[in-house]
C-alpha cells in the first residue's frame, strides 16, 4: 500500500495533447527547413490551390504538402514520378497524427544541381574578372561582316538572317556552324570562337542559339566557352535562350540580347533609319548652304549701299526722305489731335444723351404700370377671395335653414295668424291651418 501511494501520478495525455506535444519537439528540434530529395508520388493539387504529395526513396516514404502562396512560385507542374530536391519544415498534422512536411520551395534535382554548378563557376570568373565592364567594347557601328556561331538547322539562325535582312542587307553574314547542345558542344563553340577571332575577317560575332531548359543551354555554362569569349580580340555579342535565361556566356560576352532576333538589331543599324537620317542630314545641307548664300548676298548689298550713300546725289535723296518724314509725322500728328478731338465730342455728346428726361421717365412709365398690373392683380384675388367667403357662407347659412329641413321631406304648420304650429293642441276644430312643403304649400280644415 505505501509503495503505491508513494508513486507519483502519471501525466495523461489526449490524443490531440499528445500530437500537439510531440509536433512542438520536432519543430523545436528541426526549427528552420531542411532539405531533402527524392520521388513524387500521389500529387494531387485540389482547388484550394495548395499541392499535396508523398515523397519517397527505395526504403521510405513520407507525407508533404505545399501551401497555395508557395506553390504559385513553382516554375514547373509536379507530377508522379519526378525526382525533385525541395526545401522542408519537418512537423506534425495534430488532427490525424501524420508526420508530414511543408515544402516553401522545390525545383527538378538535376536543375538544382546544375544550378548550384552555375553559380559557383559564376561566382569564380566574376571573382577573376571576367564580367568587369571595365574590359567590355563597344560593338563597330557598321559592321561590315558579322559571324554567327550557332546550329545552321536551329530557328536561331533563321531569326537572325531574316532580322538582318530586313535591317541593313549590306551587312556580310558568314555562318559558323557548330553543335550547341550535348557534350561536344562546349569544345567546338570555344574552338570556333578562338578562331574566328583569330582570323581577322569578321568586325564582330554573334554566339546563339534558341531557347530551351537549363540542360539543353547548358554548352553555354561551360568554362572553356567563356574563357575563349573573354580571350577573343573582336568584340562577341551573346544571345542564348529566351529573355529570361541567363548563362555565362551572357556575362562574360561584351554585350548581352535578350533573343537573337534582339542580338541581329543590336548588330545593324535600321536601314530606313539610316534612309531618314540622310535626308535629314541633306536637308540640313542644303539649308546651311541657303543661308550662306543669303548672308554673303546681304553683305554684298550692305557694301553697295554703302559705296552708295557716299555720293552727293544720295545725300539730296536722304534729306529729301527725312523731309518727307518730317511731313508725315506732322500731318500724323494733326491727324491724331484731330481724332482726340473728335472722339471727347462724341463721349460729351453720349452723356449729355444719357442725361435727356425722356430716359428718365421711361422707368418711372414702366414703374407706375407695374403699379397699376399689381394693384388690378391684388383686387382680383380680393374679389376672388370674398365671392368663395360669401359662397361659403350661403352653404353653411343653407344648411341650418328649415328649407333643408324640408327638402327631407319635413312640413311646416302655420295657424291662421302664421305662427308656427307645434302642438295638435294649438288649432281648434274647424280652424284653417297653411302647410308649407319643400315645393308648394297646401290649406287645410282641422276636423275632430
Amino acid at each position: 500500500m505505501s509503495d503505491t501511494s508513494d508513486r507519483a501520478a502519471p501525466e495523461i495525455f489526449t490524443p490531440s495533447g499528445l500530437n500537439r506535444l510531440v509536433r512542438d519537439l520536432l519543430e523545436d528540434a528541426l526549427p528552420v527547413g531542411v532539405w531533402i530529395e527524392g520521388e513524387l508520388s500521389n500529387v494531387a493539387r485540389p482547388t484550394s490551390g495548395h499541392i499535396y504529395f508523398t515523397l519517397k526513396d527505395a526504403n521510405a516514404q513520407v507525407r508533404c504538402a505545399m501551401f497555395r502562396m508557395a506553390a504559385s512560385r513553382l516554375r514547373f507542374r509536379p507530377t508522379d514520378g519526378m525526382h525533385v530536391l525541395m526545401r522542408a519544415k519537418v512537423g506534425l498534422y495534430e488532427a490525424r497524427g501524420e508526420f508530414q512536411l511543408v515544402a516553401d520551395h522545390m525545383e527538378p534535382a538535376g536543375e538544382g544541381a546544375l544550378q548550384r554548378e552555375f553559380e559557383q563557376l559564376k561566382a569564380r570568373l566574376g571573382a577573376e574578372g571576367l564580367f568587369d565592364a571595365e574590359r567590355k567594347r563597344p560593338l563597330p557601328a557598321f559592321p561590315r561582316r558579322i559571324g554567327v556561331i550557332t546550329s545552321p538547322s536551329g530557328a536561331a539562325i533563321r531569326d537572325v538572317l531574316s532580322v538582318l535582312g530586313r535591317r541593313l542587307g549590306l551587312a556580310e553574314v558568314e555562318v559558323l556552324p557548330v553543335p550547341v547542345q550535348g557534350r561536344e558542344a562546349p569544345p567546338a563553340i570555344a574552338a570556333m570562337v578562338r578562331r574566328a577571332a583569330a582570323s581577322g575577317r569578321y568586325d564582330v560575332l554573334l554566339v546563339t542559339r534558341g531557347g530551351g531548359s537549363l540542360e539543353d543551354l547548358w554548352a553555354f555554362n561551360d568554362e572553356q566557352v567563356a574563357r575563349a569569349i573573354h580571350a577573343s580580340a573582336v568584340p562577341v555579342v551573346s544571345a542564348v535562350g529566351h529573355e529570361v535565361d541567363f548563362t555565362i556566356a551572357d556575362f562574360v560576352a561584351d554585350l548581352r540580347a535578350a533573343t537573337p532576333s534582339a542580338a541581329a538589331e543590336l548588330l545593324v543599324p535600321d536601314g530606313a533609319d539610316l534612309a531618314r537620317n540622310l535626308d535629314r542630314l541633306r536637308q540640313r545641307m542644303a539649308t546651311l548652304v541657303t543661308r550662306r548664300i543669303q548672308a554673303a548676298a546681304q553683305r554684298t548689298d550692305h557694301l553697295h549701299a554703302r559705296l552708295n550713300s557716299q555720293r552727293p546725289q544720295a545725300r539730296l535723296a536722304r534729306d529729301a526722305q527725312r523731309l518727307e518724314a518730317v511731313h508725315r509725322r506732322l500731318r500724323t500728328a494733326i491727324n491724331q489731335s484731330n481724332a482726340l478731338r473728335r472722339a471727347r465730342l462724341d463721349r460729351l455728346q453720349a452723356r449729355l444723351a444719357a442725361q435727356h428726361p425722356r430716359l428718365r421717365l421711361t422707368p418711372v412709365e414702366q414703374r407706375i404700370a407695374a403699379l397699376r398690373q399689381r394693384l388690378v392683380n391684388s383686387m382680383a384675388r380680393r374679389l376672388e377671395r370674398d365671392q368663395l367667403r360669401v359662397h361659403q357662407q350661403g352653404r353653411t347659412l343653407h344648411a341650418v335653414s328649415p328649407l333643408a329641413t324640408l327638402e327631407r321631406g319635413y312640413a311646416i304648420v302655420f295657424d291662421q295668424r302664421d305662427a308656427v304650429v307645434r302642438r295638435a293642441n294649438d288649432i281648434r276644430v274647424g280652424e284653417r291651418v297653411r302647410v308649407m312643403l319643400a315645393e308648394g304649400e297646401m290649406r287645410l280644415l282641422r276636423e275632430d
